[in-house]
């Protein structure tokens, strides 16, 4: 009854305007303060949706991001829903309240995720290598835990040694209060920001390499020192070897991106181990943990203490060929003294290639000539010593070594059941030393490449030869890198090049195309880091440096070991190697989760009865109900009061559909007190550049109909309710615009179609943008699919970033001038009418090429005219 009494009173109640001119001077200034806060509720929706977009990029794996980013965005999105909300409720006090709890449990799980940390067991700080085994990888790092492995299950001599353990590390940064301070520097650093980088960087290795060493870690250190002294029978001097979490892994080899102190006495023991530890915070190992997604709470560094190896050769076997599914031999890389030479790229190596089937025999080699090798000092220290002569091109292995080199590598395979990536050293005495081991990452499917018999490319060949380091095709600008200082620089897109394969240029691998380098071989860091970001690169071009100028263009295609000048197109079979780095890292799945309660969008059509605040699951669901409602609520202001001059006005044109106009501040030239505004009162730039796209072409008619889709009509007609015009809704009964002279929000329903067009047009492009949305249709589900990606299309052409989600579209462009975002909305009218039924046809190529050829030419003719 009550309810029949309410409608009766509407009907019957005869409301006039108010006249009283204090009753209409509050009402404007209500409306005035409404205004604000739609203003204000509007400025955050385009906010949180930027944000999202650049969620949604980084997701795709188009940016490396770390923590930093993940965190500001989430408490940008937060920060600018509440306000959402709490804006909403300036418009409608207490009508959607239970938005505060929907918002509420969302913060709440991002919150814990973002909370969550790696638990890591409190183990003594120091441990002896005969105790560890490849499962303590939390405790010692994998580079030493695999050491453990290696001596204590498999059975191969190692060096003796010890590891300062996750937990020392963490020790020392509590005692010197280092955590916090690096972690205020860092948050504030963005990940493409090279110079902020690098200057953090100093200042972090700086805080840890002065930090006091407690003498609860320096006591337990000092012990296993005196116990492995006493276990050798003399004094020794041992190699520093970082050890980090996450290190020597399947995927991250972080080659090269640490540091390792040799032949240390016990005087500088110390010193050392904290120049280990500060090495978390090189360039180098700061940018790759970036690229390769590593959260930095993550990565405890682990310092192993080896007794030194006094090298006669040392060098770096692959069980497999990483570059070659072609290649099944086990290749050997060696050099005299130490393996430094080999792993840094700064040598020419010697390269035996040994068979995998026993009996082991030599299948090829190369003999590099060996200009310069790293041994021991006597007392501490490591010394480099030129070579020339015979001994400089004399094998650094007999065959017998090689035979033993290659059984112990495949013993080690065979263990691990994977290809492995192997460090050793062969002492004066002829005992052979495994000093580390890792998983091998190989370029599944890359074919052998075909020679190119092109005259007229040979014509433009620039160098040829060396090794490929990291198979690909790439063009780009020629930079050359010779000092630190020149990490600064370095462009986006171009190649580099350099006279050695120093590990310190990992940290340009995320912005090069191709990289170049007159030495270095395929074992060494900078290519292991290529291979694993992907990036084409040849190794042993004599006179790079010189062959190619700065900002040359040229092409490198690595897999057939040739350089061209300018640009040449990629040929058949080139391999395309480039890697989402990001995805699979746990930063990238923190944001996957996350993005899990920001993202996804379920609440699509305003009618359903779904769409209320109990069924926001995402933030994003917040943001579309909230301006939906906002919308609805700046709209019912001046019928609810019964206030004409801030009432809908319905636009007088010669169309046939009825379109209402809401002025909300100057988007009408003069005030208008009847029912209707004529288009020339009208004064807003975005509305005025929609509906000149709107009208711009006539609409020939909706499309002829075949049978199927008549039936497909007909059905979705009798059983979806919602899309029936004779419905009662906000959108069955107009097409509505609220406007001020840069602002324009259009809400249409055309037949069985709904979207929504959002403009900010002013001339301050870092604020301009337009937003537009597209639903439904009365075909089937296929046919409307199919409408959608053939507008998808037509937008991405024309500028818009476009995303898709059944049959709902979303697209946005933003930060362009003027005249260029009034085209982009002229676009926008011109398909919101010629668009009309187009899912009615897409069951038929012919009818779709027709359409496709007729959009597109009428879009270039609109952009033409002035």
């Amino acid at each position: 009854m009550k309810k029949l009494r309410d409608i009766f009173r509407k009907l019957f109640s005869c409301n006039s305007p108010p006249e009283d001119p204090a009753t209409v001077e509050k009402l404007r200034v209500a409306f005035k303060e409404r205004y604000h806060n739609f203003k204000l509720l509007l400025s955050a929706n385009n906010r949180s949706l930027e944000v999202m977009a650049e969620m949604e990029r980084a997701l795709q794996g188009e940016e490396t991001f770390g923590m930093p980013f993940i965190r500001s965005s989430a408490t940008s999105i937060s920060v600018n829903v509440f306000r959402m909300v709490q804006n909403l409720h300036q418009l409608a006090p207490e009508k959607y309240l239970e938005l505060n709890e929907r918002f509420t449990a969302i913060q709440k799980a991002i919150d814990s995720i973002l909370k969550q940390t790696r638990s890591i067991p409190e183990v003594r700080m120091v441990l002896p290598l005969n105790t560890l085994d490849k499962d303590m990888t939390d405790v010692a790092g994998s580079k030493m835990a695999n050491l453990g492995e290696v001596r204590n299950r498999i059975h191969i001599r190692t060096p003796a040694g010890f590891v300062i353990t996750s937990s020392a590390f963490r020790r020392l940064m509590d005692y010197n209060n280092l955590q916090a301070e690096i972690d205020r520097q860092f948050q504030s650093i963005e990940s493409g920001d090279i110079e902020s980088l690098y200057t953090f960087s100093a200042a972090a290795q700086q805080l840890i390499i002065r930090a006091r060493i407690p003498d609860d870690l320096e006591t337990p250190i000092r012990n296993a020192w005196e116990d492995l002294e006493a276990e050798n029978g003399e004094s020794i001097t041992v190699a520093l070897r970082s050890s980090a979490l996450g290190e020597d892994s399947e995927g991250s080899s972080f080659a090269g991106q640490y540091r390792s102190e040799l032949n240390v006495s016990f005087e500088n023991v110390f010193q050392a181990y904290k120049e280990v530890i500060a090495s978390k915070y090189s360039l180098q190992a700061i940018t790759y943990r970036m690229n390769k997604g590593f959260r930095d709470e993550d990565i405890l560094m682990c310092v192993g203490c080896l007794i030194m190896v006094k090298a006669a050769s040392g060098g770096v076997i692959y069980s497999r060929n990483p570059v070659s599914g072609q290649d099944d031999g086990v290749s050997i890389n060696a050099v005299w003294g130490l393996p430094k030479s080999v792993v840094d790229g700064s040598v020419a190596t010697d390269v035996f290639v040994m068979s995998r089937t026993r009996p082991i025999t030599l299948l090829r080699k190369f003999i590099g000539t060996k200009e310069r090798k790293f041994v021991c000092y006597p007392q501490e220290g490591v010394c480099r010593m030129d070579l020339s002569g015979e001994e400089s091109t004399l094998p650094c292995l007999t065959d017998r070594q090689t035979e033993q080199l290659a059984e112990l590598a495949l013993r080690i395979e065979a263990h691990y059941g994977t290809p492995q990536d192997i460090e050793w050293a062969i002492a004066d005495n002829g005992a052979i030393y495994i000093l580390q081991c890792r998983p091998l990452q190989q370029i599944a499917g890359t074919p052998e490449p075909v020679d190119i018999l092109d005259p007229e490319l040979e014509k433009r060949l620039l160098a040829s030869g060396g090794i490929t380091a990291s198979p690909g095709f790439a063009s780009g600008r020629v930079y050359s890198v010779d000092r630190n200082v020149d990490v600064l620089a370095f462009p986006e897109g171009a190649i580099l090049v350099a006279r050695q394969a120093l590990p310190r240029w990992a940290s340009l691998l995320s912005r090069a195309s191709a990289v170049v380098t007159e030495q270095g071989g395929f074992a060494g860091h900078l290519a292991n880091i290529a291979r694993e970001f992907g990036v084409p690169a040849v190794f042993g071009i004599p006179g790079a440096s010189s062959l190619m100028q700065q900002n040359q263009m040229i092409t490198v295609d690595a897999s057939r070991r040739t350089i061209y000048d300018g640009v040449i197109p990629a040929p058949n079979g080139s391999p395309k190697i480039r890697i989402n780095r990001m995805a699979g890292s746990p930063v990238y799945e923190m944001l996957k989760n996350i993005s899990t309660h920001i993202l996804p969008l379920r609440l699509l059509d305003p009618d359903s009865p779904e769409f209320n605040p109990s069924r926001c699951k995402t933030f994003h669901d917040i943001t579309r109900f909230v301006h939906e409602k906002s919308v609805i609520e700046m709209f019912n202001f001046g019928k609810d009061h019964n206030f004409s001059e801030r009432s809908s006005k319905q636009l007088f044109y010669k169309v046939p559909m009825q379109w209402w106009v809401l002025n909300l501040d100057d988007g009408f030239r003069e005030e208008v007190s009847g029912k209707y505004v004529r288009l020339e009162n009208i004064d807003s730039i975005p509305m005025q550049a929609f509906w000149k796209g709107f009208v711009s072409i006539p609409w020939e008619g909706p499309p002829a109909i075949d049978r199927k889709g008549l039936m497909a009509v007909m059905y979705q007609s009798t059983t979806n309710t919602a899309l029936t015009p004779g419905v009662r809704s906000a959108y069955a009964e107009r097409n509505y615009f609220m406007i001020s002279k840069n602002y324009c929000s259009l809400s249409s329903r055309l037949g069985y179609h709904f979207s929504t067009i959002e403009a900010l047009i002013s001339e301050r492009p870092r604020e301009n943008y337009v937003c537009f949305q597209f639903k439904g249709g009365a075909a089937d589900n296929t046919r409307r699919l199919k409408r959608v990606y053939f507008i998808k299309d037509i937008l991405q052409e024309s500028g818009f970033r476009v995303e898709t989600r059944e049959d709902h579209l979303v697209s946005r462009i933003e930060n362009h001038d003027m005249a260029y975002m009034e085209k982009r909305l002229e676009i926008l009218g011109y398909l919101t009418l010629h668009t009309r039924q187009l899912d009615m046809i897409m069951a038929r190529p012919a009818s779709v090429a027709y359409y496709d050829q007729k959009l597109r030419q009428d879009i270039q003719t609109l952009l033409a005219a002035h």
